[in-house]
């Protein structure tokens, strides 16, 4: 129990004697602090062990977790250094000036990692008026990267408008929505995907309910009628485009297919396609999206992209390098009739084409796909899926020099973005390539190397099918469970197999549970495919019979290495594959957090013993505690200084052991008053810690009225060797008291007993965490030698019962931690029989033979000892030698 949460003032009032009470003053200041000093040393503990396991990036997590922590760790270091300076009544400023400049560097960090304030406050901005991508805080990554294609690159974009993440304030402001969404947001469980549905439904019929700003709305109008005055004839009435273009899309992680793109919007719908673009970003895929990758709401906001309508003949994706093959530096073009969604969203096979990066591109492989429709604008807004003739769906939507063209601008922007690109494109009524939007291109590294082998499976194996497009590496086994909708999603089980017709990034919601994703359709470059390797989900796609051949509820193995689906568990192929990483790894938490761990986690302090080992050389929270930790117990060993001369305080106990010994109890440690009494029992002791070392003291082999038996010639040695010696300086003496401070819980036992002495310092409780001891045995009568081979001996046995030990010469240190509370006892008990077994042992120690025989003694249980060798039920030892041989030239 802590001792200030008791009626210490009631406690002090009992103390009748000034120096009584100064003295328990004293120990109350101590003893309370070296308690908060271990529980904040806990804590630091399990804060490191978390922050290592979130570094695994095995589960997910945000900034609030990172600065939550953060806050604690400086709580708990700050209390270690507070409690240190109070124990040992001393400053400690290196240790503060280190957790000063922790605590600096960690706010310059977060100022620079915190989303940069958007360079404008417009409303809207025209793309010949983003000068750079610097204004992507103004107009999010897509907006900035077609200006940048236009304004520098100088390939062909849609002409257009960025309405900025100022508009989108404005709007949120007006409508009074930023609170709203704060509180709903605190409703949000990561684990439980039906929060996410409902928060988001909430959200969602807000912003379809408010109203766009009549400023806002006619600066919006304003831009549109200006494009729709430039628009040649034949795209008049105007449409544009309204594509999502939030802060972070496009950018380190894809959003990919996450945010919406309306199509084919005239005029009239312009204001409201805004609202539901901006009600996008709170969408249930979006939101998970996001909490998965850390990114915490306050740092959500949208611009959107508002571009001429293309009346495309074609369109598609193209990645200039091989998303799943990292060794493969060719580009790969898909492509679609008419409108984009279809090939981004899988819904058709598209067309595929392969070019070398050489100057100009050379078209290495192609081949078309059987596409039965494809999706077209209608005039006066919307789109339409039509149906492709018969004889047009196996020709290629692509002429080879239309490829080229194609493959030889991605090369431009690869070069430009310098890193492989994700690139949406489009191809207009006249046949000229247009460039709709470009992000990086995460490409799939396999750790195992270049082929990344995994065996085929084995003859026995069922194949349900075989042939599917790989999306992303990979091995996954569990149920198969069939998604046809949201309310599939909401309750997919954790571990299990998604398959489904069609790719979606819809399926983001269920991505962290996914063992692997299997569908009839897709290809590789459809942004549930980015978003599978992003979550390291093995992934097939365009599988065709997938949810024919595969059973609801089945056991499958996906093998995402050769594109196979096998019935049941396939354990060759399970143990074969490639350990992967952790899936949430990309975010900006998880960067956050690495670099907040750099600051917290490494332990430089490690050996006490070094000369580095010091406040001086604290770089680190875990050096800070380490130092700390390691201190305390240096100071807690000296607790016993402070009863000297103040036998007033303390009660002496009375039990048959050749100790002197005193208690005094801090609280709950004698069942009766030690202020009332002058003596005590065992059977009075109640400290748990201080019963189980006298449980080891009291045992019968050390409570004989005779004399302990002493061989002659070593006392004479060690009476000579005292004569001999150099006076000490009053550690060693002769017939002091022993003290143990105790209470309920906690020991503090000092023992001066002969010319040696010890110190045992113990928690004993119920939480295995705060349990220790620690225990120090130095000294001795004889000579060196002999005073090293009973050190030698008392480590031996620690060692055996698991105590960390370090012993040099004649001193011992040693320390059991986080045990549970019937294990700290037995080894309290062990300790109390140790102290009496070894006292004056020193005098018999005569050869390293007899190091040997007394550790196998004393654990076996055999405490009596007979130095001449004879004594029934007693520990033989062999005789000494004569004139002391065994320590001749020692």
């Amino acid at each position: 129990m802590n001792i200030l949460d008791l009626p210490i003032f009631n406690l002090f009032r009992s103390l009748r004697s000034s120096p009584r009470r100064e003295v328990m003053a004293r120990f109350a200041v101590r003893y309370d602090n070296f308690k908060l000093l271990l529980e904040s040393n806990t804590e630091l503990l399990k804060i490191i062990a978390d922050i290592e396991d979130k570094l695994r990036g095995k589960a997910p997590f945000g900034f609030p977790y990172i600065e939550a922590q953060t806050l604690r760790t400086f709580f708990h270091c700050g209390r270690m250094i507070d409690c240190i300076e109070k124990m040992s009544g001393r400053p400690y400023p290196h240790l503060r000036r280190a957790l000063e400049a922790i605590q600096n560097a960690v706010k310059g960090e977060a100022e620079e990692t915190r989303v940069a304030p958007a360079v404008s406050r417009e409303f809207v901005l025209r793309y010949a008026d983003i000068p750079s991508r610097e204004f992507a805080p103004a107009v999010g990554e897509k907006n900035a990267n077609l200006a940048e294609i236009r304004n520098r690159v100088r390939l062909a974009v849609p002409r257009g408008f960025a309405v900025t993440t100022a508009a989108f304030e404005h709007f949120m402001a007006a409508n009074r929505l930023e609170e709203v969404v704060r509180r709903l947001k605190a409703k949000v469980d990561i684990i439980e995907t039906e929060t996410i549905l409902q928060v988001s439904e909430q959200i969602q019929m807000l912003i379809a309910e408010a109203e766009v700003p009549p400023s806002l709305g006619r600066t919006i109008l304003e831009a549109f009628d200006e494009l729709e005055a430039a628009a040649p004839p034949s795209r008049r009435p105007l449409c544009i485009s309204m594509r999502s273009s939030a802060i972070g899309e496009d950018a380190t992680l894809s959003f990919a297919g996450q945010y919406l793109t309306v199509l084919n919007v005239p005029r009239e719908r312009v204001l409201g396609e805004y609202k539901n673009v901006v009600a996008s970003l709170f969408s249930p895929r979006a939101i998970a999206y996001r909490l998965h990758m850390g990114i915490p709401f306050h740092e959500a906001a949208m611009a959107v992209a508002c571009l001429e309508m293309i009346p495309a003949r074609a369109s598609g994706v193209l990645y200039t390098r091989h998303p799943v093959n990292p060794f493969d530096d060719r580009m790969l073009i898909q492509a679609v009739r008419g409108l984009g969604p279809y090939a981004v969203e899988g819904i058709v096979p598209p067309d595929h084409y392969v070019f070398e990066k050489s100057d100009p591109p050379r078209l290495v492989e192609k081949r078309p796909g059987d596409q039965a429709v494809r999706l077209i604008p209608l005039p006066g807004g919307s789109v339409a899926e039509q149906e492709v003739p018969a004889e047009e769906r196996r020709l290629p939507s692509l002429s080879d020099g239309q490829a080229a063209e194609l493959a030889a601008a991605a090369r431009r922007l690869e070069a430009h973005f310098q890193a492989p690109q994700d690139v949406e494109w489009a191809l207009d009524e006249e046949g000229r390539v247009v460039i709709l939007q470009t992000r990086p291109l995460r490409i799939e590294v396999c750790e195992a190397g270049r082929d990344c082998p995994i065996p085929e499976a084995p003859p026995g194996a069922v194949t349900l099918l075989e042939g599917a497009e790989i999306a992303c590496i990979g091995v996954g086994c569990g149920p198969a469970v069939h998604v046809r909708t949201e309310r599939d999603l909401a309750d997919f089980p954790e571990g299990a197999v998604l398959v489904a017709v069609h790719p979606s990034p819809q399926y983001v919601i269920a991505m962290n549970k996914a063992r692997a994703i299997v569908t009839d359709t897709g290809g590789v470059v459809c942004h549930m495919a980015s978003l599978a390797r992003e979550y390291l989900v093995p992934t097939l796609l365009n599988a065709r019979r997938a949810t024919e051949a595969i059973p609801p509820g089945a056991e499958v193995t996906v093998d995402a290495y050769h594109g196979r689906v096998y019935l049941g568990r396939v354990p060759e192929i399970l143990e074969a594959a490639v350990q992967r990483g952790g899936v949430f790894t990309r975010g900006p938490a998880y960067q956050a957090l690495r670099r907040r761990a750099d600051r917290i986690v490494p332990l430089h302090l490690t050996d006490p013993k070094s000369p580095q080992f010091s406040e001086e050389h604290c770089r680190t929270i875990h050096d800070i505690m380490r130092f700390v930790h390691e201190t305390a117990y240096a100071v807690v060993f000296q607790l016993g200084d402070l009863v000297t001369d103040r036998s007033r305080i303390s009660v002496r106990l009375k039990a048959p052991v050749p100790l002197d010994l005193y208690v005094i109890d801090l609280f709950g440690g004698l069942s009766v008053d030690a202020t009332r009494a002058s003596v005590v029992t065992p059977e009075q002791v109640v400290s748990v810690p201080f019963r189980a070392l006298l449980r080891g003291m009291l045992h019968p082999a050390f409570s004989s009225p005779h004399p302990r038996p002493v061989n002659l010639s070593g006392f004479m040695s060690v009476l000579s060797e005292q004569m001999l010696s150099q006076p000490g300086v009053g550690n060693e003496r002769f017939g002091d008291r022993s003290y143990a401070i105790i209470s309920d819980k906690y020991l503090n036992f000092s023992s001066r007993v002969g010319y040696h002495y010890s110190v045992l310092d113990s928690y004993c409780g119920k939480t295995p965490a705060k349990n220790y001891i620690h225990f120090q045995f130095k000294g001795g009568a004889a000579d060196d030698v002999r005073r090293a081979r009973r050190a030698r001996m008392i480590e031996q046995v620690l060692a055996h019962h698991g105590f960390l030990v370090d012993t040099q010469a004649d001193n011992v240190r040693a320390r059991l931690d986080k045990q549970p509370e019937p294990e700290i006892e037995a080894m309290l008990t062990m300790l109390g029989s140790l102290l009496l077994f070894t006292r004056q042992m020193d005098m018999i120690m005569h050869t390293d033979e007899h190091v040997r025989q007394l550790t196998r003694c004393f654990l076996e249980g055999n405490y009596r000892l007979d130095p001449e060798g004879g004594g029934p039920d007693s520990c033989p030892l062999t005789p000494a030698p004569q004139g002391n041989e065994g320590d001749r030239g020692r």
